[in-house]
């Protein structure tokens, strides 16, 4: 794998100088390698890793595993082209094994989940079955361990 992607990867916002030093080139280079990589669309995106239990406010996330009917012509591509067109959905994998989409579904609690995937998920015509397992803790994401730890102030 490329040294910069694997860079970006690890760390996003390392300047193009940071990564010009890490990599024994110029700032140029590494920016022209960069607008190279998103002009061929190998970088599509950046993102943070949140660690949402910190935040303030109700965030639940489910993974659904959908068996669907693949579309003559379209195979998966046009339902899960439809199912990624929710604002609900974080997520969409074709899978192997005893499902073909995996979804990932963000809401404010167990019953927006729930209710999305029941009128909405369950509804569209190529959808046979679908499995809902919420999470419940994060460990790790993107590579990156999530430290949940808290003290308790009665044995310090």
């Amino acid at each position: 794998m490329n040294q910069l992607i694997r860079l970006l990867e690890e760390n996003s916002r390392l300047t193009n100088a940071q990564l010009a030093v890490m990599l024994g080139t110029t700032e140029e280079d590494v920016a022209q390698q960069i607008s190279r990589y998103e002009a061929e669309g190998i970088l599509i995106g950046y993102t943070a890793v949140v660690d949402q239990e910190r935040l303030d406010k109700e965030y639940v996330e489910a993974y659904i595993e959908l068996r669907v009917t693949p579309q003559r012509d379209h195979g998966f591509e046009e339902i899960a082209t439809r199912v990624a067109a929710y604002d609900e959905v974080k997520d969409v994998y074709l899978m192997s094994g005893g499902y073909d989409l995996a979804v990932i579904v963000t809401g404010t609690n167990f019953k927006d989940i729930a209710m999305f995937v029941a009128k909405r998920l369950s509804t569209l015509d190529s959808v046979v079955s679908t499995a809902t397992h919420f999470l419940l803790k994060r460990y790790k994401e993107h590579g990156v361990l999530i430290d949940h730890t808290e003290l308790d102030e009665r044995s310090v």
